[in-house]
């Protein structure tokens, strides 16, 4: 889905729409980077490249779901959540222009910015970033990789902080670049005139700059300790469901009607399972409240096979 609102002042968010971060229940604002030529892909489209079945745009948008205002800083294009869009004046006039335009359609006190090839940030680390601003008297908190750079889109910053920053950077260039003074600046250049705190987290600043990168992820994702997560979380996406599922109540399920009756019941009980819920409340609740009924089932059709139907004692 896509919100197409033009530039400009967002409106107030409702008390039901505004994102918080855990530790304070402040709002907080999202503005993503997706406008780069990626050069180093050969020019393809990259936060349209899938990882895991998820566009890199969506999986980044996905770990800042909870952003009174998301604003993606790239031309309009199909996005799985709605969020505002923005454009720097000219078009790829670098990550610091980038971030001005959409800086400027942001009201919260917070923002995160984030580059929109991260396949593997969630929502732990963007709150973890907050949490540590909130906690500091720095203008920013940022992620670095494993090698200890820093990354300044995956951080969380005052947006009054860098909205100075960028207006000194502007006033400064003003007479050597295009109007705005920004066109074109390293992020080294805003970063470096900010207070920062840093968080390590090799994994979550993992960016996709090459197809090695991608490849790396689209194989990470699939082994054995992340596959499934990273399945149901696509499965999801691709339903429009954002019920948080126990999977492991619905697995220990399905494995009692497997070994309890025959492995092709396993998916469809799992399936009813689910319409049972959705015909409830439809919440977890609901869903675990099914999944020990239909256990207690497998465990008493078990039971009966296992006693060889003879009739029960009479005393």
């Amino acid at each position: 889905m896509t919100d197409n609102a033009p530039a400009g002042p967002p409106p107030a968010a409702s008390p039901e729409s505004s994102g918080s971060g855990p530790a304070t229940g402040a709002p907080y604002d999202a503005v993503v980077l997706a406008g780069g030529g990626a050069r180093r892909l050969g020019g393809a489209d990259k936060p349209g490249v899938q990882v895991g079945g998820r566009a890199l745009l969506d999986r980044v948008l996905a770990a800042c779901a909870d952003a009174a205002t998301t604003v993606v800083v790239a031309d309009p294009r199909a996005t799985a959540r709605p969020v505002r869009w923005a454009r720097e004046e000219p078009a790829g006039g670098g990550p610091v222009a980038a971030l001005d335009a959409g800086l400027r359609l942001t009201t919260a006190e917070h923002a995160v910015v984030l580059s929109a090839d991260l396949p593997f940030l969630g929502a732990d680390t963007v709150h973890r970033l907050l949490a540590a601003l909130r906690d500091s008297d720095a203008d920013g908190a940022m992620l670095t990789d494993d090698d200890g750079r820093d990354q300044p889109l995956v951080a969380a910053y005052r947006t009054a902080s860098l909205r100075g920053a960028l207006a000194d950077l502007a006033t400064e260039h003003a007479e050597h670049a295009e109007p705005g003074g920004l066109t074109g600046l390293p992020l080294r250049r805003l970063t470096g005139a900010l207070r920062l705190t840093r968080l390590t987290d090799p994994l979550a600043s993992f960016d996709c700059d090459t197809w090695e990168d991608i490849a790396h992820a689209r194989a990470r994702i699939r082994e054995h300790g992340h596959v499934l997560n990273e399945w149901i979380t696509a499965v999801k996406n691709e339903l429009g469901i954002e019920l948080d599922v126990d999977t492991g109540v619905l697995l220990d399920a399905a494995r009692d009607v497997a070994h309890g009756v025959a492995r092709p019941a396993a998916p469809l009980t799992t399936f009813l399972i689910g319409y049972a819920a959705a015909q409830g409340k439809g919440d977890a609740e609901s869903i675990a409240e099914a999944s020990a009924k239909v256990a207690d089932l497998a465990t008493r059709w078990e039971a009966e096979h296992s006693g060889g139907g003879s009739a029960p004692d009479a005393g």
